[in-house]
């Protein structure tokens, strides 16, 4: 096993152990150190942080957690995806997109949101003032699940630090929750989309706007009140970010 793979091994340890926290775990179990072994004493030495560091770190802590997103075998998606697909945009956007999970042209193309449902949400964030790079882009769950069903618990649970991890480095100052999958991780209800949209909730301090996800917007293309509805929903986000 060389360095990188160790290095992966451990990182996906830690997303690991920080799932089982989510799930109410407070301890593990441990050998204990053989009696008569001393604790080694470890040496911390102190130094001023430059931008260059931090944005160093941040690359680095991007370039992992995309490879494990790549490599991620944590639930049984990966046997029937083409690739995984972590995410795209901007990594210090104000503003984030999450929706529900691939489908069929991202599982080929390894980008979210590209296909019709893609399209209309590019148009969307054009409408409010935005290109697509200057927003980010992703998923509950990284990989496409069979016929695009919705996803299971199991699966979303297995791909939720993922997530997590994207929201704690991007740290936007607004997320759009598209679709019903994503609003109730996020916001953590089972309320339906027509209770929770256009209401802000919160997702650990951040705002979340529920709206409907663009494929229902394509499935019911004549409903002009349903358009209007997320667009009620995005204007609520226009104002908080002051665009």
């Amino acid at each position: 096993m060389n360095d990188r793979d160790i290095v992966d091994r451990l990182e996906e340890l830690k997303l690991q152990l920080e799932f089982i926290q989510e799930l109410g775990v407070d301890f593990l179990i441990y050998s204990a150190r053989p009696e008569g072994e001393k604790k080694t004493e470890r040496r911390e030495f102190n130094r001023l942080r430059t931008y260059d560091d931090i944005q160093t770190n941040e690359e680095e802590e991007w370039e992992k957690l995309d490879r494990q997103i790549m490599n991620c075998q944590f639930c049984p998606l990966f046997k029937t995806r083409i690739q995984a697909v972590p995410g795209e945009g901007k990594r210090e956007a104000r503003l984030m997109f999450v929706g529900e999970a691939p489908g069929k042209d991202e599982d080929i193309q390894g980008r979210p949101f590209v296909g019709r449902a893609g399209q209309l949400l590019t148009r969307i964030i054009k409408a409010m003032g935005f290109e697509r790079n200057q927003v980010y882009i992703a998923n509950v769950v990284k990989c496409r699940p069979p016929e695009n069903r919705t996803p299971r618990p199991d699966e979303i649970r297995a791909c939720s630090p993922y997530l997590i991890k994207q929201i704690e480095l991007i740290k936007p100052e607004v997320i759009v929750a598209l679709g019903k999958v994503a609003a109730e991780f996020l916001l953590t209800t089972t309320k339906s989309m027509s209770e929770l949209r256009g209401n802000f909730g919160d997702f650990q301090g951040i705002p979340v706007m529920p709206t409907f996800h663009p494929s229902y917007l394509i499935r019911n293309e004549g409903n002009q009140k349903i358009k209007k509805m997320v667009w009620e929903d995005m204007k609520k986000v226009m104002k908080l970010l002051g665009a």
